[in-house]
């Protein structure tokens, strides 16, 4: 659960690092159309995992699975609407 947790959280800090400062790492850059669509694909797929693990932790019953309910629609949006796209040159 810890490790599930952290890595949730990791994920959601490094998509609002990339919406923030509006930079990701090149490997980051080749696999989605923009910066924004990278950094909403990570926090949202963040967010989603800490909300499993959170709920599943903390909750107990509806909690739980109203905490799941959400995580799976905002994994839905992230994988449908954000999902990389495929290896791609950088232009420069």
């Amino acid at each position: 659960m810890v490790v599930g947790g952290a890595a949730g959280i990791a994920l959601a800090v490094f998509g609002a690092g990339m919406l923030v400062t509006g930079r990701a790492p090149d490997a980051t850059q080749r696999a989605f159309r923009s910066v924004r669509e990278a950094g909403l694909y990570h926090l949202l797929f963040g967010l989603g995992l800490a909300m499993v693990v959170f709920g599943t932790a903390f909750g107990g019953g509806i909690v739980t699975m109203v905490a799941t309910v959400a995580a799976i629609a905002l994994v839905g949006v992230a994988v449908v609407r954000f999902r990389p796209r495929g290896h791609r040159r950088v232009h420069h």
